[in-house]
């Protein structure tokens, strides 16, 4: 039988390339967006999948139960990948940042993270399953660099770090491994704005690995982490940056 994936905000970008990843790789999947239906680039990217997918806001109570509900019945819950995320609508100096902005970023990205480890964990914990489940958080090199002009995203991705370090010391009594995966630059439709300052940057030096990362780079970084092959390792980040985050003189 097919193990089953549960991956949030899996309609584009990285969410869309992990699933494309995990579904090559063979495993049964449930996607969500609050979209209502997956783009043309979506469904045609997983013509040959199997995958289900449901609408699903996760600030959204009764939408999220839903799903849960939706998840129970399909049958036992292999992993949780946590990539539903929101940048800023406009990016705004956090001198003049606004309280709308900084809710709506945090209470999707962060809130909306923690909150979805809560009620699937629980859900993991009662299934006493045969095969060990995860969970997965992608965060994002926001998470520790400094950027003044959308200070909300990268509180937000700092706060998914510590859900990650919670949830990883609160589950190992049950053998649920809790991982993070960091991104660095990532071509995605977040980032088609800002590409061409990107590549002229990567390219004199921003990252040693002189490319920007794409979709499917984070998608082998998560499968690897469903391989079981780290489960020692819980609550380990795994930075796919090309090396953004090392200190370098």
């Amino acid at each position: 039988m097919k193990k089953l994936v549960l991956i949030t905000g899996s309609a584009r970008g990285i969410g869309l390339g992990i699933a494309k990843c995990l579904a090559d790789a063979g495993y049964s999947l449930v996607l969500c967006a609050t979209r209502e239906q997956l783009p043309d680039e979506a469904t045609d990217l997983l013509r040959d999948a199997d995958y289900t997918y449901i609408p699903c806001d996760i600030t959204n109570d009764a939408q999220v139960e839903h799903l849960y509900q939706a998840v129970k019945a399909k049958g036992e819950l292999y992993a949780l990948v946590n990539n539903a995320g929101v940048a800023p609508l406009v990016r705004n100096d956090i001198l003049c940042a606004t309280k709308e902005s900084f809710d709506r970023v945090t209470g999707i990205n962060m809130r909306g993270t923690f909150f979805m480890c809560q009620k699937f964990a629980n859900l993991m914990v009662e299934q006493n399953a045969k095969e060990r489940p995860r969970i997965i958080n992608i965060s994002s090199c926001s998470s520790y660099t400094s950027s003044t002009m959308r200070g909300e995203y990268c509180i937000s991705k700092a706060g998914i770090s510590m859900v990650t370090k919670l949830f990883a010391d609160r589950l190992a009594e049950y053998d649920i491994p809790v991982f993070e995966v960091s991104p660095g630059i990532i071509r995605s439709d977040m980032t088609e704005r800002v590409t061409k300052s990107y590549e002229e940057r990567i390219a004199a030096g921003l990252t040693p690995t002189r490319r920007m990362g794409e979709p499917e780079d984070i998608g082998k970084c998560v499968k690897s982490l469903l391989s079981g092959d780290f489960d020692f390792c819980t609550g380990q980040v795994i930075h796919a940056d090309g090396g953004f985050h090392l200190h370098r003189l």
